[in-house]
């Protein structure tokens, strides 16, 4: 098999396990970051969500590789070398691998907030400030994304020009939503429907991505 064809079917197994872990979360009512519960609710919360926690976490990593696939993929394609406007698609793969790191941490601490709710309540005060913060600011990084891969795609030809639209549009979105997370310390959610529907464009932008990869 391709590599190329390989990154788009690592961009379907992405979307496709980011669409359950959120299922899994609003239907098991797992605390997740800016939530509009209050703080007494977020630390009974995560004080009695016990193993179910475990559960979505499990197949985090393997999106992180199948996403890691999808943007080596659109590296390979996009950008040939030299420092023309396919150089694009570098500020792209580097957005990909921030929001693997970052992540990374949302997650962890999703655990460290349980264990500090059963011992000491109040510690899980800073560690849930710095969870919502860095989950706003991970949003950054997708808007890098799709900045430097739209880039770099127009460059070539290889996307349309719709898509490219769709592309620019989430990514302002998302960093517009970005920028208002050191106000969402506390679990207020300003800007999240902005958030919501940049990170649906961005979910929606990879799908048609997929598809021109296994075109190729």
């Amino acid at each position: 098999m391709e590599f190329t064809a390989l990154a788009g079917l690592g961009g379907f197994g992405f979307v496709l396990l980011a669409v359950v872990i959120n299922a899994v979360y609003v239907r098991g009512r797992l605390p997740r970051p800016v939530s509009r519960d209050g703080f007494d609710t977020v630390v009974a919360s995560f004080a009695s969500v016990g193993g179910a926690l475990r559960k979505p976490s499990v197949a985090a990593p393997a999106g992180w590789v199948c996403l890691t696939v999808f943007a080596a993929g659109l590296l390979s394609v996009l950008w040939q070398g030299g420092s023309g406007p396919q150089a694009w698609a570098l500020v792209g793969f580097a957005g990909v691998l921030m929001q693997n790191v970052t992540f990374t941490c949302v997650e962890a601490l999703r655990f460290g907030m349980a264990a500090a709710a059963s011992r000491d309540r109040d510690s899980v005060a800073g560690l849930w400030a710095l969870s919502n913060v860095l989950f706003g600011f991970n949003q950054v990084f997708l808007a890098m994304a799709m900045l430097g891969f739209t880039a770099a795609g127009v460059s070539t030809g290889l996307i349309a020009v719709w898509h490219a639209s769709l592309g620019y549009v989430s990514a302002a979105l998302l960093f517009i939503s970005a920028s208002t997370s050191p106000y969402n310390a506390n679990g207020t959610s300003r800007g999240a429907l902005i958030g919501l529907i940049g990170w649906l464009g961005w979910v929606s932008w990879i799908l048609v991505y997929c598809v021109e990869l296994l075109r190729y």
